[in-house]
């Protein structure tokens, strides 16, 4: 993991140059409309510290962005804008003993509800360091746009067959 300043995220993919937008990243053969970009409230590692004496560091944490100030569990089933991005929030992630395993830090249990959100790139562009979220309103997408998203399943997995 490695921090930016700034990215480029792809419609529909994920953000150019990760391992997940490449499919090459460790639960690439199971993937989610919903996971192509993953964000966490830095309040959740200021948590870890200060009631569980878990350090975390943002680069640790395994997800894409870093939130401060937008309690991220409120923006399920909303669109919303990073930087000239409009993301869709798909579902609240949940933890993984992969992640405890990797760090050697006991974070799984601390983690649950507190994961984060798996989100959706409905539009693409860039977004920087210190770009607000900010709750989108549907009705000023591009029809298509907003039409294909809200086309693609809402809880599409590998192991599910989508009746054709």
């Amino acid at each position: 993991m490695q921090a930016l300043t700034e990215a480029r995220l792809a419609a529909g993919l994920g953000i150019d140059g990760d391992r997940y937008a490449a499919a090459l990243g460790t639960y690439s053969g199971r993937p989610h409309v919903d996971r192509q970009v993953t964000l966490l409230e830095i309040e959740t590692l200021e948590a870890l510290a200060r009631d569980h004496g878990i350090e975390l560091a943002p680069h640790e944490h395994r997800r894409n962005l870093t939130t401060r100030g937008v309690p991220l569990n409120h923006l399920v089933g909303h669109y919303f804008r990073v930087g000239s991005c409009v993301l869709y929030g798909g579902r609240l992630n949940v933890p993984c003993m992969y992640l405890e395993n990797l760090l050697g830090k006991r974070v799984f249990k601390p983690l649950l509800n507190r994961s984060g959100l798996n989100a959706r790139i409905v539009v693409g562009g860039a977004i920087c360091v210190g770009d607000r979220i900010e709750w989108c309103d549907p009705g000023t997408l591009d029809r298509a746009q907003r039409q294909a998203n809200e086309a693609s399943p809402r809880d599409r997995s590998p192991d599910r067959k989508t009746p054709e």
